[in-house]
């Protein structure tokens, strides 16, 4: 079943995972060594990452190693562009606005 992107980078320990294997792709025992939970806690979590397309696996030899997905990561961001251009003109505008009755006063 595909997971939502959305639901994936909710949870802290989601993103958090995000982080370290941005830096460098990890195996599931490095990723569970850096956090106060079980590996198959950690195991969930990178289901999760991986079902929605945030991570990719690659074997190599008996380990498999997670990577960070950045064009899945890209995706979102071309989504999320249509909103800053929104919140940046507002943003602007308020600062015009406040600008205005600074100099009136």
């Amino acid at each position: 079943m595909k997971q939502d992107i959305f639901q994936a980078i909710s949870d802290p320990t989601r993103r958090a995972i995000l982080t370290l294997i941005a830096i460098q792709a990890l195996t599931p025992n490095v990723m569970a060594e850096k956090f106060d939970m079980t590996r198959q806690a950690v195991s969930k979590h990178i289901k999760v990452l991986h079902e929605c397309g945030l991570i990719k696996p690659e074997q190599s030899g008996r380990e498999i190693y997670y990577h960070f997905n950045a064009q899945k990561m890209q995706e979102l961001d071309h989504w999320l562009a249509q909103f800053r251009q929104n919140w940046e003109t507002q943003f602007n505008q308020l600062d015009h606005l406040l600008s205005t009755i600074k100099t009136e006063k």
